[in-house]
């Protein structure tokens, strides 16, 4: 494996806040990777570690300790953190993308694995809705379905505290999400098109966004005004899918159910997908694993390191920074 899945599987392995010497160590005692005659490949780990940070990679954090040090983790062990460690001073820095503008080959659809693997990494399990298989001959159900829907449920540290959190009101265990996806945005009509078309597809979800490769510098203000106006959170999507970044978060709103319910009665993916959430939330502690593991496999696919990200990325012709 190359030196940064290295690190990520060892941070994986630890499972905790820890220090770029232990994550050496790590790496030299599972032998993941061959350091060969480097002569300092504890600052080798140490500036590796430090680059996920400065590009705004979301896979790593890290807390700046007394001293001036650094500890890590991942991104998706952060449940298993206490809260008041994580209470310091946490840090990610997000760097401007700079995309190429070249003929753009691929298709929408073709983005959905790099928006599918970014949310995978925040906790969220995701599924494209395709449209055009619903029920009907609506021309305007593309402004009914999102493009993917997602659901994160709230990680308790004890099977107390789910059970009773549960028994109390069983909606505050999850948080659903609808995601309407576009390639690029460069004008305001197109801004304004895309945004309105993100109001009506997710008003029955708790959070809305609408993500795009690329927008217009010139539209921030406006992104921001609408943003404010009316709730709807915005991601830039990356090549890099865990340097996408979130330009402006989604303010949260109540279950619309009896959207949700036409939404299951037009489409089955989106049925299947309220279904498998349910059997999750209502399974026993013995099934738990296994019915976690049929909603994975049931939702989109994601990458399993850099190295398909960079090939995905050639093969349908996405634009990257290197490029």
């Amino acid at each position: 494996m190359t030196l940064k899945e290295a690190v990520l599987k060892s941070l994986e392995d630890i499972n905790d806040i820890t220090n770029y010497l232990a994550v050496y160590n790590h790496i030299a005692d599972k032998k993941y990777y061959d350091f060969g005659t480097a002569k300092t490949p504890g600052s080798t780990i140490s500036a590796a570690l430090g680059d996920f940070i400065r590009n705004g990679d979301t896979r790593v954090k890290r807390i700046k300790q007394e001293g001036g040090t650094y500890s890590y983790y991942l991104t998706i062990n952060e449940p298993n953190i206490p809260i008041e460690v994580l209470s310091g001073s946490t840090e990610t820095t997000i760097t401007k993308v700079v995309k190429v503008d070249k003929n753009k080959t691929y298709d929408e659809r073709d983005l959905h694995k790099l928006l599918s693997s970014y949310l995978k990494n925040t906790g969220i399990y995701s599924k494209t809705i395709f449209h055009e298989q619903s029920n009907g001959k609506d021309n305007n159900q593309i402004w009914t379905h999102p493009d993917m829907v997602g659901i994160k449920f709230l990680n308790l540290q004890t099977k107390a505290s789910q059970n009773f959190l549960k028994s109390i009101n069983r909606v505050d265990t999850f948080k659903l999400s609808s995601y309407e996806l576009k390639r690029e945005i460069n004008s305001d009509s197109e801004l304004k098109k895309a945004f309105f078309q993100a109001v009506s597809n997710s008003s029955w979800a708790n959070y809305g966004y609408l993500v795009a490769f690329e927008f217009s510098d010139s539209l921030t203000e406006e992104m921001e005004r609408l943003n404010q106006s009316f709730g709807i959170g915005i991601i830039e999507l990356n090549a890099n899918p865990y340097q996408s970044r979130i330009l402006f978060t989604a303010k949260y709103r109540d279950l619309d159910f009896k959207t949700i319910d036409k939404l299951c009665k037009i489409n089955k993916e989106f049925d299947k997908f309220i279904e498998q959430t349910e059997k999750l939330m209502t399974a026993e502690e013995r099934y738990y694993k296994s019915t976690e593991k049929e909603l994975n496999e049931f939702c989109d696919e994601y990458f399993a390191n850099d190295s398909e990200v960079e090939k995905y990325c050639k093969d349908k012709h996405i634009p990257t920074e290197t490029e």
